[in-house]
């Protein structure tokens, strides 16, 4: 039986401990040795809330996220074994720091060893950019820039990777390279992965477990259970066209506001959605 590498147990998180402002509630699941879990959920569904709390950005949390059996909030010294790829907007073309630069930040140790340079180097190999490695990051694509950040993620060996949207601004065949290199990661890497989604296709094919959030756990479980669930996959098309519709009606309230403060000085009332 495979041993639990995240244990997320009864997590609450809310911003300035208001009760009425939870983000997060009563989140739990576990995930074992070579899964990859796709977590999915509404924009606003609290899922980079999560992973903060995950990396130990966020302490003050109620409930117990053990990672590798540690007590993260008691030991931080586990999260060294844990990747984290972040979403990423497009870099300035002339941003200073070449390819190989970038994914030396990821080590933890002194960067000039004989030991650490390899890893550097094989960590650049892995994700296909040998040949870019001296280049500027600005200049290469979103896609390759992304594959930079799995490196720097790859060079102390982690036994979790952690991804919170990692395609949002790529284009769909570099989405596709890039999901091979997920499952090859997975696969062949032995390495469990945590993916935060939208595409509800490639989490179809790519996991093996999916957790679906919208500040509370709605399922988690195997990836078939979810798909072949007429109601599970209208629960979630209704959820994330109301969380949609909050954004949008958000947005229109606040021009209207700003509109109305331009015009006559005084503050507008705020729509806090439906």
């Amino acid at each position: 039986m495979a041993s639990a590498v995240t244990v997320v147990n009864d997590v609450a998180y809310s911003y300035n401990n208001a009760p009425s402002s939870l983000v997060l509630d009563s989140i739990s699941f576990t995930v074992n040795e070579g899964d990859l879990l796709g977590i999915i959920g509404p924009n606003g569904a609290g899922k980079s809330t999560l992973f903060k709390c995950m990396l130990g950005l966020i302490g003050d949390y109620r409930g117990q996220i053990t990672i590798f059996d540690h007590n993260i909030q008691k030991n931080k010294n586990v999260l060294q074994q844990v990747g984290y790829i972040p979403q990423i907007r497009s870099i300035e073309q002339n941003f200073p720091a070449t390819v190989q630069e970038i994914v030396s930040l990821g080590i933890t140790g002194k960067k000039t060893s004989t030991r650490n340079k390899e890893k550097i180097i094989s960590a650049i190999d892995i994700v296909d950019l040998s040949e870019h490695k001296n280049k500027r990051i600005g200049e290469l694509s979103g896609g390759q820039q992304q594959r930079v950040l799995i490196a720097k993620s790859l060079v102390n060996d982690p036994k979790l990777l952690i991804l919170d949207e990692p395609t949002t601004s790529i284009d769909q065949v570099t989405q596709d390279k890039f999901y091979s290199l997920i499952k090859k990661l997975n696969l062949e890497k032995k390495i469990s992965i945590i993916w935060a989604s939208h595409d509800l296709e490639a989490v179809h094919k790519l996991a093996n477990k999916v957790a679906c959030i919208n500040r509370k756990m709605f399922f988690h479980g195997d990836t078939c259970g979810f798909f072949e669930n007429e109601e599970l996959l209208k629960m979630y098309s209704e959820s994330t066209m109301k969380a949609h519709m909050r954004v949008h009606f958000n947005k229109k309230n606040n021009v209207r506001n700003k509109n109305s403060n331009d015009s006559n000085g005084s503050e507008g009332s705020t729509y806090h959605g439906i």
